[in-house]
């Protein structure tokens, strides 16, 4: 029967594989992350910057497995808002629960537009606000093209992203045979304070691996969901961590940790550090990763107001599909304007440190939903399964890091 709160209009296009949704998540967690934040959690943790990588990656893990479990139990959009709504059964709590991914899609989206502006300026020096604005005008209008035009064009950016990490691997290579004679400099010592570092690097390093979640938001326009979501969320993550962790030890193996820190575009800094060459090549690598990063986040975002919308937790309007683009082009344009409002009001640094804190409120709140859920129906027919320990190792790993940056954050 069908839901009274979903009215009939153009449905959404079904025609994602698991490689292109791999490549979806991919690109909005390499472009949001290594691209962008390296240096700024440098600035933290100083040269455990691969530790805090690595923390991130661990608590970032259980929530993705969680996702992947709910995302085949109930493969639609709005996931989160979807996911709630099942396990708490009050409408309110849903839509408050959507409306918090919509902004840490439309903040995580803003933090990349800055990033872009570092690595623009190599090439051509405008006004920060002339490069914003056009950089996300459009990319909103890439991603009201369609949705198997405006994820081909991102899972090409996101090989590109891939290759551009993979040669900053290979630049930096011969400094690797230092690991061994420093590999003390990078594991942190049984000192409060180092491992406070460790925790505020590691609270922005969680920031690089948001991403494998924005992938249950186009659950309508992928094949087969309920077997290939799971796939492509811990694909997208195993990836992610591998390429951050050799990225991260290449930095600080290279770079001296000050010019690192300070600069604001790390990647670049570390190529021409080591090659003496002209960064360009690389910078034109990064611009293209972090636009590739703002695109999914207007897609992701634009779905769960789509999602939202069917079910009367945001204006119906929003649910509106154009038929010729088979996308949400009001969701899709509501978004791109609260993304540049956004990203012209607030610095990189900031807007990165609210979205970690509400992605982390968010994760917490979908390991505890999941954990509910398997206790009224531990096994659907159907749906991949994972122990009950990983919702709840998920959301105390996801509490306790945000009592620690809540009460570190303010001391230091």
């Amino acid at each position: 029967m069908r839901d009274e709160h979903i009215p009939e209009t153009t449905s959404l296009k079904r025609t994602l594989s698991v490689p292109l949704v791999t490549l979806y998540g991919l690109g909005t967690i390499l472009g949001a992350g290594i691209y962008v934040l390296i240096g700024e959690v440098a600035g933290k943790a100083g040269m455990f910057a691969p530790a805090s990588f690595l923390i991130a990656s661990v608590i970032a893990g259980f929530t993705a497995f969680s996702y992947a479990e709910l995302s085949s139990r109930y493969p639609q959009s709005a996931g989160e808002a979807v996911y709630a709504q099942e396990a708490f059964s009050v409408r309110w709590i849903s839509a408050a629960v959507g409306w918090s991914v919509v902004i840490i899609g439309s903040v995580s989206a803003a933090t990349i537009a800055n990033g872009f502006v570092g690595y623009f300026k190599i090439f051509i020096d405008t006004p920060d606000w002339v490069a914003i604005t056009i950089l996300v005008i459009t990319l909103g209008i890439v991603a009201g093209w369609g949705i198997t035009e405006s994820i081909a064009v991102a899972s090409i950016i996101t090989v590109i992203e891939i290759l551009g990490l993979l040669s900053i691997i290979a630049v930096a290579g011969d400094s690797f045979a230092e690991l061994p004679s420093r590999l003390e400099e990078f594991i942190p010592p049984l000192d409060a304070q180092a491992w406070v570092a460790v925790a505020l690097g590691a609270f922005l390093a969680f920031y690089a691996f948001v991403g494998f979640e924005d992938i249950v938001n186009v659950a309508e326009e992928v094949k087969d969901p309920r077997r290939n979501l799971p796939i492509a969320i811990i694909l997208a993550l195993g990836i992610s961590t591998v390429l951050y962790l050799l990225v991260s030890l290449s930095a600080v193996l290279v770079l001296p940790l000050d010019i690192l820190a300070g600069s604001d575009s790390p990647l670049a800094a570390i190529y021409e550090h080591k090659t003496k060459l002209s960064p360009k090549i690389i910078s034109v690598v990064s611009i293209v990763a972090v636009v590739n990063g703002a695109l999914i986040q207007i897609i992701m975002g634009s779905r769960i107001l789509y999602g939202m919308g069917k079910r009367a937790m945001a204006p119906r309007i929003f649910s509106t599909v154009n038929r010729f683009t088979r996308t949400p082009l009001l969701a899709t344009a509501s978004i791109t304007a609260f993304i540049l409002v956004l990203a012209l009001w607030l610095p990189l640094l900031k807007l990165a440190e609210i979205s970690s804190f509400i992605t982390l409120l968010v994760f917490a709140f979908m390991n505890l939903s999941l954990l509910l859920l398997k206790r009224k129906n531990p096994h659907p027919e159907g749906v991949k399964t994972y122990p009950l320990a990983v919702p709840i190792v998920g959301f105390l790993l996801c509490v306790c890091f945000l009592v620690i940056q809540t009460v570190w954050g303010f001391i230091l």
